[in-house]
Formats: C-alpha cells, structure tokens, sequence
C-alpha cells in the first residue's frame, strides 16, 4: 500500500468537515489514477472512530490485513494507492474500530458500482462515457421550464416489461433503451420518472432503501449501461427525473448504519435516528460530513448521469420529528418545536446547490402535509423546491371518483377544493404508484360500476387531470387500465391491449398527451391564476363542473365541461366568454376511445344568450361519464 498519493487538498477537507462539500464523488471512493509509474486504485474513505482501515478484495484474496490505509490529519479520511488495481475489481473496507471488540466489512458509501444482489461488494469502475445529448443538453431548459408542458410517465424499471420466453428476467438498460424510448413517444409524454434506480440490496423495496447513494443497481447493468438509457431518452427528447432518498437508509450491515462503530451517518438516539414506519435509519442533517455527503449524491447524478430532476422522496417526514411518533418518542427541537431544522436547512442547502449549479433541472417534493412555501425561493422563505406533488388533490379525487355517481352529489366538494389552493404552490398532480399496490386495487379498479362505467370513469378521471393546472404524472400501467395491483416481480400486463377498451383507454392518453403538449391554453399558465377561471363550480345536483383554461402566448381559449353522473344531458346550456365558433376539441366518450360516441357534431356556435355571468353561452350534449373540451381560438 502506497500512502503518499492523495486527491485530497487542504480545500477539500476544509469543505467536507465544513458540511459544504458538493463533488466528494471526485474526492472520496474508489478512483483508477495514475501515480507516478505506475496505474492504479485511490481509496479514500470516511471512518473518525476507527481504529484501522483496510481495503479487502478480490486482488489479496479478502486478506483483512493486506492493505491498510493512512488516516489524513484530522479529517476523519482514510486514504492510500494500491497499485496495478484495475478497472472492475471488487473490494470492501474492513473496519477495525475504537469501540472495543467491533470489526465489521463495509461497501464504500461512494462506490459508483457495486456487485448484484444478493452480493454486497463494492466494484472499482471507471465512469468514463462517451455523451451523444449535446442538443437535448442545450436546449433542456425548454424542455424543464415550468411554463412547458411537463407530463410524466413514472415507472419501475425492472417490472414496466420482462421477458418472458428467458425465464421472466428483467430487461438491461440498453434494452430498455429503445423499447421506453419509443413507447413515451408515441404516447406523448415529456419525462419519465424511474423509481429508485440506487443501489439497494432488498429489490421488494423498489429501490426506497438505498445502500449505493453513488451506483446505479447492477441488476439491470453496468453504470455505462444506465448512461445509454439516459443518453438514447435524451437524443429522443425525453427528460429524465430520479427518485433520490435522503430521507432514511437501510441497517444492512454492509451498509451505511454504524459505520465505523458509531452512528456515523445516522442520530444514535433512536427517537432521533430511527424510522419507526420503514425500520430504517435516519441521516444526521446536523451533522456536517453527512450533508456534504447527501448534497455530492445529488450533484453526482446531475453531472455524471446528465439527470434533469431529481423528485425527493418522504419530505414530509424529513420536516417533523414527531412524524409517525407518539407523545414521548420524539426529542423537541431547540425552541421546543416539531420542525426539523437541520433538515429543513439541509432541504434549502440542497436546492440551493442544485439550482445554482445546474439552473436548467428541476427539485420536486413529495410533500405530503401543507407545510407552507414548499415550491418558493429559499429566499423568500421557502424550502426552494422548484415543484411539488399535490397529495391532497390526488386523495380527493380518488375518494371522489371511487363513490357511486348517484352519491357523488354530496361530495362535489372533493372536485371544488383544490382551487382554493391550487396556485399557492408549483403542483404536479400525481397518480403514482403508491396508489396501486398494498391492497389500494388499481385505478380501473377503484372505479365504480360495471365494466363500461369502469372505463368511462377513468377515462373522465384522465381528462380532468389533464385539463387542470399543474403539470402531470401518471405511473406505468394506468395508461392502459390494468385490472390488477403493480406486482415489482412480474411485467405490466401488456396482452391487455388486446381488447378495444383498453386500447380506446390507451388511444384517449395519447390524444389528451399530446392536447396538453400543443395547445399553450393547457399549460403555460399551470402556476398562475390567470390560467384558469371557473364557470361553473356549483352544480353538484347533476355532479357536473366547467371551467376554461388560458395561456400566455395566445389569445385561444379551451372550455372543459365534466360531467360525473352516468346520465346524458342534452341541451346543457354553459357560460361562455366569447362569441362565435367553439370547436369540439375532445370528447373522453368519442366511440375510439370505446365510449358511446355521443357527441357535439364538430362544435357548437355560441349564442347571445347570457349565462352563468358571462355574456354567450353553448347549449352542448354532455355524454355520460364524459368531459368534452371546447376551443374558441383568437378572432
């Protein structure tokens, strides 16, 4: 072992203890260097309570005092050069630490690939890549801006689709490649959303316990492998947003719980450090390497994967210490409050850090309670998100949609509340896959009625998420009106598209996809009340509301009128701003869609008739368990 090589400066340790450190992936970890004569391995690795250090692996056949590594003055880093230690060697720390009688082997918390599990090893990889995205690159602030159109297709990589005829494998990222790539295209989404593709050694976690905050999972492929996926999406000009966790981590022993023989990167008061829901351990926010250590995961995969967001998962539970916990299990913060306020200054820290570095991504929050400011500037207050997910909106609406229409009268308020509030924060609305799994039943199967209602009411449910403001996510398999819950072991099943009610619910996303991507009246304006106004919002005897939708670079506007009940009313007579022709654009019940094809006839002319406030109206048919869209473009 050669101890007189290091990528640490003064500045760098300076940084790390700090808590300010953003690029430790450059710095920390396993790096192929050349050193002097000879090529070779740098490790460098975290651990102030241990005693020694040793790198293990496969090149000294896992001999625990072959390689011992150097502490580096009063940083806590451990560090040394292994020479002729190539590319895709395994390895481990051995860790002999302070506390008496305690020794343990450790993956590196800063590996950038790590062996497939069940294996926990940590892979020696150089990243080095070859990157074809230079247009979608230049221009992805376009792409990203929250007066685009932002509609996301969440999905789970290793269930979205298999191959069943080579023993139900997963697909590899390069064959994924091609086949998503298409598939997003075609049905007109922006962005896909992948569920925790970090390492994590427990796959029914789907990825939310991680053990690799720096390496892709090996279980679809090399981290090269995941650079093409991003790459080939790119070049087809789709964005590309990653769940990212910082929220708690895994107690796998390889892992990062206990590290060097203390509650390193974790409270070692379990009221503190322990997560009661998941079993899990929670990051020290107040601790400066471990902040250091979070922001450079999040910067690592906006730089080396060319990532355009990152949607953080559990804000919610970051932000109170008394979440999931009763009276007495839960230490106050230093006012006597409930807020955490090392996580809420590491939440600005790490948009801040984002934004400055890379102004052209996004931060989304899932944020599950009314904590206020969640998408505004640090500055201003805020946590500096730039969006967040609107959980009350997607409750409503399911409870909403989930009730036998005949009752949904007495409940007209779960479609009316959302705009109370609906510009008080950057929404996305999101139908995720928490909603699908653990005995929820899928989004065709909440739906009430017979199999024909089923159909007509989700298809309702998709045209008013589409038309309302806020930007979109839908998960993977909603699309096509999957009957069973989301399974991570098996794929979407795909034969569904067989049948025309699954292809005409298919057929009705891709039409609304790309209505909401070319008309600028359904998303310029997400964020801003000058998008939206209500023309009716009362009429909960026939269930039924309508409202228009503006944008900013036009003067067209579009007319949405839902109608919730399985009733066709005839003659609906509807306000309306502006005189002459109003063009049906859309109708969720149009026969393609599998619906009964009634309909408008290609539009209706407005009438000098004054209503609901405004001077002109449309006397329209409402089909059943419908929304018709109607465009009035500008004179």
């Amino acid at each position: 072992m050669k101890n007189d090589f290091s990528l640490l400066g003064k500045d760098d340790l300076y940084l790390f203890n700090e808590g300010s450190h953003i690029r430790l992936y450059d710095k920390l970890g396993a790096h192929l260097v050349k050193h002097g004569s000879q090529t070779g391995t740098y490790f460098a690795v975290w651990a102030p309570n241990a005693e020694q250090v040793y790198v293990i692996g496969d090149f000294n056949g896992w001999d625990k005092k072959g390689h011992l590594l150097k502490p580096r003055e009063q940083s806590g880093i451990w560090e040394g050069f292994i020479p002729g230690m190539a590319d895709g060697s395994l390895y481990k720390y051995h860790i002999i630490s302070k506390a008496k009688n305690y020794r343990v082997d450790k993956a590196d918390p800063y590996a950038f690939f790590n062996e497939q599990s069940p294996k926990t090893a940590s892979i020696v990889r150089d990243l080095s890549y070859e990157w074809e995205d230079h247009d979608w690159m230049q221009n992805r602030s376009r792409f990203n801006s929250l007066n685009a159109p932002i509609a996301i297709y969440e999905l789970h990589l290793g269930s979205w689709m298999r191959v069943p005829e080579d023993n139900n494998r997963f697909l590899t990222y390069r064959e994924m490649a091609p086949k998503l790539a298409d598939y997003v295209n075609q049905l007109g989404f922006t962005h896909v959303e992948f569920l925790p593709i970090m390492e994590h050694p427990f796959y029914g976690s789907w990825g939310y316990q991680v053990t690799g905050y720096f390496a892709p999972t090996s279980r679809y492929g090399t981290p090269q492998d995941f650079m093409y996926l991003v790459d080939y999406l790119h070049r087809h000009n789709i964005g590309v947003i990653l769940d990212w966790v910082p929220s708690h981590f895994p107690n796998d022993e390889h892992g990062l719980g206990f590290f060097d023989g203390t509650h390193l990167y974790e409270h070692a008061d379990s009221r503190k450090g322990f997560h009661p829901d998941w079993k899990s351990n929670i990051f020290n926010y107040g601790r400066h390497e471990v902040r250091s250590f979070l922001l450079s995961s999040a910067l690592f995969w906006l730089d080396k994967y060319h990532i355009d967001g990152l949607r953080v998962d559990a804000v919610a539970s970051m932000l109170y210490l008394d979440y999931s916990r009763k009276k007495g299990e839960w230490v106050p913060n230093k006012f006597g409050g409930r807020e955490n306020l090392d996580a809420i200054s590491f939440l600005r820290r790490f948009n801040e850090e984002v934004y400055k570095n890379y102004p052209d991504v996004q931060t989304i929050a899932e944020e599950s309670t009314a904590w206020p400011m969640v998408s505004r500037p640090t500055y201003l207050g805020g946590l500096g998100f730039g969006m967040k997910w609107d959980m009350g909106w997607m409750h409503d609406m399911l409870d909403y949609i989930s009730r036998d229409p005949v009752y949904r009268k007495y409940h007209h308020d779960r479609l009316t509340f959302r705009m109370l509030y609906a510009f008080s924060e950057n929404f996305v609305l999101p139908f995720s896959h928490d909603e699908v799994v653990h005995g929820k039943s899928s989004l065709l199967g909440k739906m009430p009625g017979d199999d024909w209602q089923k159909f007509a009411n989700l298809r309702l449910l998709f045209s008013y998420l589409y038309s309302q403001p806020g930007k979109k996510l839908l998960f993977m398999g909603d699309e096509i009106g999957q009957w069973r819950e989301w399974n991570h072991d098996i794929s979407l099943d795909w034969h569904l598209l067989m049948y025309q009610s699954h292809q005409g619910l298919q057929k009705l996303c891709e039409d609304l996809l790309h209505l909401y991507r070319n008309e600028p009246a359904l998303h310029e304006l997400d964020f801003d009340w000058n998008g939206f106004e209500w023309i009716d919002c009362n009429d909960s005897l026939h269930s039924t509301i309508s409202y228009i939708r503006r944008g900013d670079s036009t003067g067209d506007i579009i007319l949405v009128v839902c109608n919730f009940t399985p009733s066709t009313r005839q003659s609906y007579r509807v306000g309306v701003p502006r005189d002459g022709y109003w063009r049906e654009l859309f109708n969720s019940d149009a026969a393609e869609y599998a619906g009964s094809g009634q309909g408008n006839l290609g539009g209706k002319d407005a009438e000098a008739i004054p209503f609901h406030g405004r001077p002109y109206s449309l006397s329209i048919t409402l089909p059943p368990l419908s929304a018709v869209f109607f465009k009035s473009s500008q004179p």
